[in-house]
Order: structure tokens, then C-alpha cells, then sequence
């Protein structure tokens, strides 16, 4: 069944076209991952499909039963409201019904006094509106109201959105929203959009600003979701997790492939070769029209107009090259043998913990990743070891050649030049006018933003036309013609492209300083960290090697571990000391016990296990000599390689156990 459909839309911007005679459909189930470059026109898509914008020319047709909801990029919230009073803020029809009904019964129940009839004489109070006047179809409306929020299901909707936030640990529904941050806030507009229950779910960026925990629930959620979604989003994993169907806008157009992310890349490639083929068989056309072209008035006086028109439909019709992808790209200073040292810092907020004690002494070519819950101290460890703000004790020993880039969540400086009315070549050349590359060639200000997919015609664009991705991008550039030599990284991938993601990526890895990245998406930590700093929440800080993957997978062994643990005791398989013994610091030698009839099947089992995963083992690591896997197949066979392994060692560990009993 469609759901949704829209038939030759088009829509421009600035005067810059966006998308023209674009036609596409969702049917009921699809669930559908919207990727393409920063300012193409992704999220004006969804607005229109929302409803919110209205399109330049086009049809849209939407099914009878057809309820959108949408999470949008960066949600509207009004001063001074609490997160349960931010329900009724929303767009979609039932929850502007709901908040109907609330203001209805409001009036009903609370009439204001009239000046002139202070103790409102002869009159019904039920009756009484705001300012005392009459409204004597406030019963008959509240009944009207009472019937919709029936035949709606309005009160399972108050409901549903309670719920949400019990799921998303956002468990004060009477906090002011003012008061929260930007992932809080974020969990609450998802709340918000899921509450109501919708058959099509608009998503726009809905990963920004959230933990990795709430991630994986959403992932978890939506995978398993009976209704349809279109969702942009540059989480890969994200991506291939949960969609049945891949959309990229690129270039004005539309192109869907069926199939998760991992299949979109292999499709894609395949059209991008048919297209430059269809180039080359073009050009090779042209050349010989525009031969016969040349030939003089005679000869072209002597063919028919057809040919002349088919020449310039060949002209329509060929294919845009693809944009080279620059690299980024910026020399960086010599780190000193001092690059920074902590020592003992520690901080607190209302008494609360934000950092226990930590000291720490960062090397060169260290590509630290950060994760923990929203709220743990990420951001402010990163602004105590950046000296934006000082520790509550501890010291701090920064070398005298480290030279901080620090790209910050929220961008604040680019704000501030926005407010100035700057262009985006002023916004560059504030900090440089001309920028030293990684190969010690100089480039001015105009060239470097080119490199960076910023062509001459948006030099003089005002940073306030710019979409969020854009402004993002920007504002990396100007971190990077610092030539930082210790780069901090908070949330850098929110808002980027797909494209810009994969190249900030690469310069991550080929950067020969020291780096920090505090990230909630999991491939780009996996592709650009080699050791963790895990927050918990409360204060405290633990490290790990490894990347992200890794470390969800040692979290989870280490989870059956402890469960293997807590039940061996029930099967009478660990004999605990008596609390005598351990007061009196008494070495016990327990009696040597017989296998039980289950451990006598266990142990029976077990070599074959044994033997069955040293097969897989086997296999897997043929399949890493296969320089032509897809990328995310060779990491998801990284990470079963490593789970195979832990699960031989755990089930070895075993086996000598139980041998040992057998004896």
C-alpha cells in the first residue's frame, strides 16, 4: 500500500535550485535511509513531505490513513516549558487535538474573573472564559473535544509519550527544557515523535547529540518497527542495521536502491560505471556531430533539422563528472617531547562528580576515542584539558610546541560570525589568508575552500544561508588552518555528509599528532581510535585498547562471564568458603567432587564446539586476504573473528575444567 507520493516536484531555495521534476513513492513498510551531500535538499524533502513547506511545482498524494510524524534536526522548544508541557508543542494533528482539549478543559475549569463582575453574579463559573468572558459553548466544545480524543486514542498518546521517556532515561517529566542538554532535549522530541503512534515517521538526524546506548535502542526500536520511515542520518552502521532501501538525492535528482547501506554502495558503484560509460559513448557521438558540424554552411544546409536537434539533446543529456573529492589537508606543528600531562584533576558541579581524579600522559599519534552516557563530563573534560575552563584541583602541564585545534559541538564561533553578517571567504580569511599545505605548498583563502567542496560561486554567501551541514564543514576548515598539532574532536560528525565523513576520517588517520574524539557514531570511532577513555557516569574514568567494536564485544563476554559465574554456584560447580574460613583467613582444600550427569553431557559436547569454532576461525581468516570485500563486511568479519576467539578460549577454559574433574 503507498503511503506517500510525490510526482515531479521542485523546489529552489536562495535561487538555488534544489531538486527539479523529482518523482518518488513510500509504500507501508518501507523503512529508508536518505543520504546525499551537505545543502542538496535533504531535509526540505522531508519538510515537504511533512507538510511544513510547500513545494515550488509538483503533486503530492498521501494516502487516507496516512499519520506523519517528525523529528526534525533541530526542534523548535519554547522558553521556559517542561518536558511534559513539550507534547502538546507538537505539529501532527492528534497532538494539536490533544493540546485543544488541555486548553479547553483549562478554561473550563479555571474561568478568570471579570473586572466588572468580580464575584461573577448570576453566572455559571463553568461558563466563564479567559478575561470573564461568556463562552457558553465551552461544554458543548469540551464534548465535542472529549469524542475526538476518543475516536484518536489522544489518551493513549499522553501514555505512550510517558513511557518514551521512562525508555529514554528521562525520567522528570516536570524539569524545565531550558535546563537540559542538547542530547536531553533530543530525547524528548524523540519521545515526542514516537508517541503518537504513526504509520510514517520522518527522522532528521535523529542520531545527533544522542549516547551511543540510546542509539542502539532506537536502532534496536525501528528495526523491529511494524510502520514505515525515511530517515537522514550518516550513521553507517545506523544505515545498515535497520533499512530496507536506500535514497540518495545528488545533483537535483533522486536515485532509490533497494537493500541496507552495504548494498547501496555495491549498487551505486555499478550505476556510476554505467553513467561513465554512457559519458564516454556520448562524448564519442558529439565529437562526430560536431565534425560534421564544422563543415561549412553548405554541407549543414544539406541535412536535415533532426539531426541538428538530436546533437543538442546529446548536449542535455550528458552526464555532470562527479566532483573530485579533495582530501583534507593542512600541515600541523612538530610536537614536543612534553604534549600534555595530567595529573590528579578532578571537577564538580553542585556537588555532584563530573570527574574523579585522573592523570594521564598523552603521546604522539595517540587517537583517543571518548564515549560514555550523556551528562557524563565528556565535553568537560574536553574544555578542563583545553584550558577553556580549570580543573578543582590537579595539575596541568601542556608542552610548549602543543597547539590545540578544538572543534566544538556547538560551533559557537561560527555563530558569532554569522551574527556579523560574514561571508564565507571572510570567515576564512579571519583566521588566514593563506593557508600552508601538508606538502609545504601555500594556497590563498579562495583555493583552500575549493579543496574543500566550497567552489567560488558560495564565497560570498552569508554564513546565515548556509545549511547545517555546511556551516559544520566550515567551521572544520577553520579549525584545520590553525595547523593544530593536538586536535580535539566533540561530535564532529553531526550534521556531515556522508562524503565529508569518510575524508575527515582518512585525515584523522594520516594526522601525525595527538587526537581526542568524542563521538556517538560507532563507525567512526571503530575507523579512528585505537584506545578508549570510558566514562561512567559518575565521575569515573577507565581506559581501554581497542576501538568501539572491541570494546562492546569485551563488555559482552565479559557479561556471560559474570553470568557464568553468578549460576555455576546453583549447579554446584564452585564450592564458596564458609564464612569462618574467610574470617579466619583459613586455606580450605575442598574434597574433589564427581562430574554431574549435565556437566558429563556438557564436557561430551564441548570438543565438538571446540573443533566447530576453530573451523570457523579458519574460515574467516581466509576471508581477510579478499582485498575485494566490501568494507563493512571485512569489519562485521572482524568482529566475529574476535568473538570466535574469546569463545575458543572460554570454552578450552572450560574443557580443562571439567577434564580435570573427569580424571
Amino acid at each position: 500500500m503507498n503511503l506517500i507520493s510525490i510526482e515531479n516536484l521542485s523546489k529552489t531555495v536562495n535561487d538555488n535550485p534544489l531538486f527539479q521534476n523529482v518523482t518518488m513513492g513510500i509504500d507501508d513498510g518501507e523503512k529508508i535511509g536518505f543520504i546525499g551531500p551537505n545543502g542538496a535538499g535533504k531535509s526540505t524533502l522531508l519538510h515537504i513531505l511533512a507538510g511544513f513547506i510547500e513545494a515550488d511545482i509538483g503533486n503530492i498524494s498521501k494516502n487516507n490513513n496516512l499519520r506523519i510524524s517528525m523529528l526534525e534536526q533541530t526542534p523548535v522548544i519554547p522558553k521556559g516549558i517542561t518536558v511534559k508541557d513539550f507534547l502538546y508543542k507538537g505539529e501532527t494533528p492528534v497532538i494539536k487535538l490533544i493540546a485543544e482539549y488541555h486548553e479547553c478543559l483549562e478554561d473550563y475549569n479555571h474561568p478568570e474573573v471579570d473586572d466588572h463582575d468580580p464575584v461573577g453574579a448570576g453566572r455559571d463559573p463553568g461558563l466563564h472564559g479567559r478575561a470573564g468572558s461568556l463562552l457558553p459553548t465551552s461544554l458543548p466544545l469540551l464534548d465535542k473535544l472529549t469524542e475526538k480524543m476518543d475516536k484518536e486514542n489522544g489518551w493513549e498518546i499522553e501514555n505512550n509519550y510517558l513511557s518514551f521517556l521512562s525508555e529514554l532515561k528521562l525520567d522528570n517529566p516536570d524539569q524545565i527544557m531550558d535546563d537540559l542538554s542538547g542530547g536531553m532535549k533530543k530525547k524528548a522530541a524523540l519521545a515526542r515523535a514516537l508517541a503518537s503512534k504513526p504509520n510514517l515517521l520522518i527522522l532528521d538526524e535523529p542520531t545527533n547529540h544522542l549516547d551511543i546506548e540510546i542509539i542502539e535502542w532506537l536502532e534496536k526500536y525501528l528495526g523491529n518497527a511494524n510502520f514505515s520511515f525515511i530517515m537522514i542520518t550518516h550513521d553507517r552502521y545506523f544505515l545498515d542495521s535497520v533499512c530496507t532501501g536506500i535514497m540518495e538525492l545528488e545533483k537535483g535528482r533522486i536515485y532509490k536502491y533497494p537493500g541496507n547501506y552495504s548494498t547501496f554502495l555495491e549498487r551505486r558503484e555499478i550505476r556510476l560505471s554505467t553513467e561513465q560509460n554512457e559519458q564516454a559513448r556520448i562524448k564519442s557521438i558529439l565529437r562526430r556531430e560536431l565534425e560534421w558540424l564544422s563543415r561549412g554552411p553548405k554541407a549543414r544546409a544539406s541535412k536535415d533539422k533532426k539531426r541538428k536537434m538530436r546533437i543538442e539533446d546529446l548536449m542535455d543529456k550528458k552526464v555532470q563528472k562527479e566532483q573530485e573529492n579533495s582530501e583534507f589537508s593542512s600541515s600541523n606543528r612538530r610536537l614536543g617531547k612534553k604534549i600534555l600531562e595530567l595529573t590528579n584533576i578532578e571537577k564538580s558541579y553542585n556537588n555532584a562528580r563530573v570527574v574523579s581524579p585522573f592523570s594521564y600522559k598523552f603521546k604522539k599519534g595517540e587517537r583517543i576515542g571518548i564515549i560514555g552516557p550523556n551528562g557524563s563530563g565528556k565535553t568537560t573534560f574536553l574544555n578542563i584539558i583545553s584550558g577553556r575552563i580549570s580543573s578543582d584541583s590537579g595539575k596541568i602541564e601542556k608542552g610548549l610546541n602543543t597547539e590545540f585545534g578544538y572543534y566544538d559541538q556547538l560551533s559557537g564561533h561560527l555563530n558569532e560570525a554569522a551574527d556579523k553578517n560574514f561571508t564565507v571567504l571572510e570567515y576564512i580569511k579571519e583566521t588566514a589568508e593563506q593557508i600552508t599545505l601538508e606538502d609545504g605548498k601555500v594556497a590563498s583563502a579562495a583555493k583552500f575552500l575549493e579543496m574543500f567542496n566550497f567552489p567560488s560561486k558560495t564565497h560570498r554567501i552569508p554564513l546565515t544561508k548556509l545549511s547545517g551541514g555546511e556551516k559544520r564543514r566550515l567551521y572544520l576548515i577553520k579549525i584545520l588552518i590553525t595547523n593544530p598539532n593536538f586536535l580535539i574532536l566533540d561530535e564532529p560528525t553531526n550534521d556531515l555528509d556522508l562524503d565529508t565523513m569518510r575524508r575527515l576520517e582518512d585525515y584523522v588517520l594520516s594526522f601525525s599528532g595527538t587526537i581526542i574524539v568524542v563521538s556517538h557514531d560507532r563507525a567512526f570511532l571503530d575507523r579512528t581510535t585505537d584506545f578508549l577513555f570510558v566514562f561512567d557516569g559518575k565521575g569515573g574514568i577507565k581506559g581501554f585498547t581497542g576501538n568501539y567494536s572491541e570494546y562492546r564485544e569485551f563488555t559482552q563476554i565479559r557479561r556471560d562471564l559474570a553470568y557464568k559465574v553468578s549460576t555455576s554456584g546453583k549447579n554446584g560447580k564452585t564450592e564458596p568458603r564458609s564464612s569462618r574460613d574467610v574470617a579466619c583467613n583459613v586455606s580450605v582444600i575442598p574434597q574433589k567432587r564427581k562430574l554431574t550427569y549435565k556437566e558429563k553431557q556438557e564436557f561430551s559436547n564441548l570438543e565438538a564446539e571446540i573443533d566447530r569454532l576453530e573451523t570457523e576461525k579458519i574460515e574467516l581468516e581466509a576471508l581477510f586476504s579478499n582485498t575485494g570485500i566490501n568494507p563493512f563486511e571485512m569489519e562485521k568479519n572482524n568482529r566475529k573473528y574476535k568473538i570466535v576467539t574469546e569463545n575458543i578460549e572460554i570454552k578450552i577454559t572450560r574443557w580443562e575444567e571439567l577434564a580435570e574433574l573427569s580424571d
